[in-house]
């Protein structure tokens, strides 16, 4: 029974369009997560203020917001491959200006805020044409283990991107902008490399019903809006992420050392449940288990906020990421194995929005509510939230509770 897990494994690795692709978005998440570092330190060096920490990802999840229906039929109407390489040399840019303003001193609040909204502006296109890509480079049958493999190559940038980013930081603040503009470009490479054995299906000619197809789409598919938005309000609930760089220095008094090895945490945690799943996935009662995952992360989520030591508060958040695997592995098979080809772009588009809502508005609600109550009830109130709107989904969508199997 062994022999063909290995054998699939070994499909993957000779595969070079999906390398390729997955190359890209190593480099790609590797200067995100770097980003979420030394955008969250500087700002809230310059700042002081909890409620600029949470502006970050609002600013960010804007874009996302007015353009979901455009980048999505762009997606599906335009070379995926060129949309991701675009944006990521956009991106690319923006972090080197970053890193000239700060190696010559200058840099302020205000244009890292414009540069974070071109980022956003990018990622509203980028992120739903990679989604649509992936089953493209899957070699035929094997969707399942490149999505694992896709999101284990994934969770090691977040491992070691924040780590880099915490300690270039320490070295100078323009260093990590430095390293975030080469990663980017050399996204921007791959990307443009890869070569496609099936073709994209030719897409429909651009109309009004097309723009809002996606809407449609997950509007008459019961499991998949469950899915997509259980994430958005478990998520958006639960975004604790923000709150870090306070609780680095104010609550655990570390520094960016500190804010880098707990950014990592959730993904070391996460990463070793992506290679459990690859290894051993999910085979029945997938709904369920995706529910008991959100719970679980509200819980840890919970216990990262009580907690005063540094070890423990990292063992939370590497348990939060490992719960939250779960449910991002059933969520991405689920939405792309019931989107047809030719809607991809558009559903990946509305999955997107969806996603950057749930982290980015809630960092933002997170410093709103930090702000007015304190930064440990705000965690603690994210925590106890999640775990709720989880037992109300499970109620209110009794067919995705009941979902047994990915096919």
């Amino acid at each position: 029974m062994s022999a063909q897990p290995e054998a699939a494994s070994a499909d993957l690795f000779r595969h070079p369009p999906l390398l390729l692709f997955v190359a890209s978005r190593s480099f790609s998440e590797f200067a995100y997560q770097i980003a979420t570092v030394a955008i969250g330190w500087q700002v809230y060096a310059l700042t002081g203020s909890a409620v600029y920490l949470g502006l970050v990802g609002l600013v960010q999840f804007i874009p996302s917001a007015l353009l979901v229906f455009i980048a999505g039929h762009a997606a599906d109407r335009y070379d995926r491959r060129r949309v991701v390489q675009a944006c990521q040399i956009i991106q690319g840019l923006g972090a080197a200006y970053l890193g000239w303003r700060s190696f010559a001193g200058d840099l302020t609040a205000p244009e890292i805020f414009t540069v974070l909204v071109s980022f956003g502006v990018a990622a509203a296109f980028g992120d739903p044409a990679a989604s649509a890509l992936l089953p493209a480079v899957a070699p035929e049958g094997h969707l399942q283990r490149a999505t694992a493999l896709s999101t284990g190559a994934w969770q090691v940038a977040i491992v070691a991107g924040p780590a880099i980013g915490g300690f270039a930081y320490a070295v100078s603040p323009a260093v990590p902008y430095a390293v975030m503009a080469v990663f980017w470009l050399l996204a921007a490479i791959l990307a443009g490399a890869i070569q496609l054995e099936r073709p994209a299906a030719e897409p429909d000619p651009p109309s009004l019903g097309q723009l809002f197809a996606g809407v449609k789409f997950v509007r008459d598919n019961p499991a998949i809006l469950g899915t997509i938005s259980l994430d958005l309000f478990a998520v958006l609930l639960g975004g604790a992420s923000a709150l870090l760089p306070i609780y680095a220095r104010d609550i655990l008094h570390a520094g960016p050392w500190a804010l880098g090895v707990m950014r990592a945490a959730p993904a070391v945690g996460a990463l070793i449940m992506t290679a459990l799943l690859a290894r051993h996935p999910i085979s029945k009662h997938v709904g369920l288990r995706m529910f008991q995952g959100v719970v679980a992360f509200g819980i840890a989520i919970c216990v990262f906020a009580l907690s005063r030591e540094i070890w423990l508060s990292t063992l939370a958040l590497a348990a939060m990421g490992a719960a939250d695997t779960i449910s991002v592995v059933i969520r991405v098979s689920l939405v792309q194995l019931a989107t047809p080809d030719e809607m991809r772009g558009r559903v990946g588009a509305v999955n997107y929005l969806f996603v950057n809502a749930s982290n980015q508005l809630g960092e933002f609600e997170s410093g709103i509510t930090a702000a007015l109550f304190g930064t440990v009830p705000a965690a603690l109130i994210g925590g106890i939230g999640t775990v709720a709107v989880a037992l109300l989904w499970m109620w209110l969508f009794p067919a995705l509770r009941k979902v047994q199997r990915l096919e």
